[in-house]
């Protein structure tokens, strides 16, 4: 079999399985290990897919420029949104992550709710201030222009001073192994800040996120209280939400 003709069966058993074992990907193509970490390391490279210990998983199309995700899976992001939208009541105190599906919960905010956002994402304050009973803080620090954020110290030190009732999380990848996941580092410790700062930390997750992985972790899944999907979870990842406590709707 030549080496094409077996990396699109790896990238269909991963797109069917949902993860493949270097182990059992050898005995299956009569190959040996190293042939196949060499295939594994390939397609990770051409961004086909995410490379972990003994294998890999699906790759996350979530971690694609802003721009970019915006006209990714936007029915499903509105659908999750419209839920979130719910959990909102009067008075809160709400930390808003960045990215398309925190946007489209905002978009979808009632003009009359009145609570008070905190972000550190330019882009979302600007969408809240079209809400005009929403107090808007907007967390200052140097830009990470691929998604649109602040980070560092400052961001970090203006946010201790918050005490929220929840936080709207974006992550790139909800997978049972590899927990939450991001495309950056800075980013993924950025994320576990704004969690430690409220009471609750609930993820949105279109479907692009759902059993896939990226490169950084911000924490295992039990980091947030809550996810909010569109459809029923792969069973492994319902089982490993449950076990842990985590809330599905």
């Amino acid at each position: 079999m030549l080496a094409s003709q077996r990396k699109q069966q790896i990238l269909q058993l991963l797109a069917d399985e949902k993860q493949v074992h270097s182990g059992e990907l050898s005995q299956r193509f009569g190959i040996s290990e190293d042939s196949v970490r060499r295939d594994l390391r390939e397609l990770a490279a051409e961004g086909l897919l995410q490379r972990v210990h003994g294998g890999a998983l699906p790759v996350s199309a979530a971690i694609a420029p802003l721009e970019t995700r915006k006209n990714v899976q936007t029915d499903s992001k509105q659908a999750v949104a419209r839920k979130a939208v719910s959990l909102i009541q009067p008075g809160q105190v709400i930390i808003f992550d960045g990215g398309t599906t925190t946007h489209e919960l905002v978009k979808q905010l009632p003009q009359s709710l009145s609570f008070t956002a905190v972000t550190h994402s330019p882009t979302i304050a600007v969408a809240l201030a079209e809400c005009p009973a929403v107090e808007v803080i907007l967390l200052g620090g140097v830009l990470y222009r691929h998604s649109v954020v602040t980070t560092g110290a400052a961001m970090l030190e203006s946010l201790s001073r918050i005490n929220a009732d929840l936080f709207f999380l974006g992550v790139t990848g909800v997978h049972p192994e590899t927990g939450l996941t991001t495309g950056n580092y800075e980013e993924a410790c950025v994320k576990r800040a704004l969690a430690a700062r409220a009471a609750e930390t609930i993820v949105m997750v279109s479907q692009e996120k759902t059993g896939s992985a990226s490169p950084f972790a911000i924490g295992k899944l039990d980091l947030a209280s809550t996810l909010i999907v569109d459809k029923s979870l792969p069973s492994g990842l319902q089982a490993a939400c449950q076990k842990l406590g985590v809330m599905v709707i």
